[in-house]
């Protein structure tokens, strides 16, 4: 008799765990956009992300598998509590599959571990530290559009060629920052150049003199901010307020979003090398998408913009090629589909979760050379994909098998 009320219990339990397996396969896929909306990344971020992402599910039909998707948002506002809190949530109760931005770098490196644990997807197009696809790999994430390696192989080596090779780097001081000078300095090192000095400064200063004192002192050519966002902006301005370009340095920058040239201005930023992996006017494809997102939002999209739509996008057909939204077999989809669309060409993600494509030099243009609000930049050169990132080889991830 106990042996049959114990039978009883696990077919009971069964159904209950079947049930709610089937309502789940009956419910909404949900996509996460999880960003700074108030913030001070909130102009590389934020509105765009959300519309980018919201209009990739509109693009798809809004269905995958039969099944409605939805699209929910929040602000981390900067903080790391907030947004594993927030990814937790989603992934446990919300029945979030993929959550998708993930600006700032501690951010993005605190939630692809919730991803890990939760067993769910993260792609992040945000942040650019490269440790998401080196010594902090994760199975379930993929980084996207950019990372801080492929930035500071493309504008280091550019500017060396150019015969630049001494460098002085102004950090600002939290992990995308601090990525992104380790990446540029192993690279102008490699290539026969030297650092003469580095300084950190806090993001939220407004005061960057001292720095910028420092930065004039050095013998060093080239002065490389390696920051984002507003803390970027005020450093450059400040760098031309203290004559640092007139004195004969190189301001370069070692992440520059359009919207911060947009908002510094062509008279001073005019000159500035810099790495990008999507312009808005490079060829018919991304000024068809320009148009759209620009009716939407106000302004052309940025890198992050139009990685999270294609990222969006290639999560759904994954999820549709699949059958499913188990996310073992949408991420073994989405490494053997190839990436062709308006963001790049012949896209391929690797196993440490890096999407390799080509990434582009640009030159901001001179205030007289611009025939628009948004024309900003002109091509230097190209970078093939398997010369952009960081190479296998070099991987400290454990998922790759040197």
């Amino acid at each position: 008799m106990k042996s049959i009320r114990m039978l009883l219990s696990c077919v009971a339990a069964f159904a209950a765990v079947a049930a709610s397996a089937a309502a789940e396969d009956a419910g909404p896929v949900r996509v996460g956009v999880l960003t700074d909306i108030s913030g001070q990344f909130s102009h590389e971020a934020g509105e765009g992300a959300i519309a980018a992402v919201k209009m990739a599910v509109e693009d798809f039909g809004g269905k995958v598998l039969d099944r409605p998707v939805e699209v929910i948002v929040a602000d981390h506002q900067n903080k790391p509590e907030v947004a594993v809190s927030t990814a937790r949530e989603w992934y446990e109760s919300q029945g979030v599959t993929m959550i998708n931005n993930l600006i700032n770098s501690g951010i993005a490196l605190a939630v692809t571990q919730v991803a890990k644990d939760e067993n769910k997807i993260a792609i992040v197009n945000g942040s650019g530290t490269s440790r998401l696809t080196n010594d902090s790999c994760t199975p379930n994430s993929i980084h996207y559009a950019y990372d801080t390696y492929a930035l500071a192989n493309g504008t280091a080596n550019e500017l060396i060629r150019q015969g630049l090779k001494n460098w002085f780097f102004l950090t600002a001081d939290y992990a995308f920052g601090h990525a992104l000078e380790a990446d540029a300095t192993q690279i102008v090192k490699a290539n026969g150049g030297e650092v003469s000095g580095a300084v950190r400064y806090p993001i939220e200063t407004s005061d960057h003199s001292a720095f910028m004192l420092q930065a004039q002192a050095s013998p060093a050519q080239v002065v490389a901010m390696a920051g984002s966002g507003t803390t970027f902006i005020n450093a450059v301005k400040s760098a031309a307020e203290f004559g640092l370009t007139s004195s004969g340095k190189t301001v370069a920058g070692l992440l520059v979003w359009d919207t911060d040239v947009h908002s510094l201005g062509l008279e001073t930023a005019q000159g500035m090398i810099l790495t990008n992996a999507f312009y808005w006017d490079r060829d018919d494809e991304t000024r068809a998408f320009a148009k759209r997102f620009e009716a939407r939002v106000g302004r052309p999209p940025h890198m992050g913009d139009a990685g999270d739509y294609s990222s969006t996008m290639h999560y759904l057909k994954a999820v549709q090629a699949a059958g499913t939204t188990d996310t073992t077999q949408v991420m073994a989809k989405m490494r053997e589909t190839p990436i062709n669309d308006f963001f790049a060409k012949n896209g391929k993600i690797r196993e440490d979760g890096r999407m390799v494509h080509d990434m582009y030099v640009y030159q901001v243009k001179a205030p007289g050379e611009s025939k628009g609000e948004w024309d900003l930049l002109k091509l230097v050169t190209t970078i093939p994909g398997d010369k952009a990132f960081r190479p296998l080889s070099e991987s400290k991830c454990p998922l790759v098998k040197n």
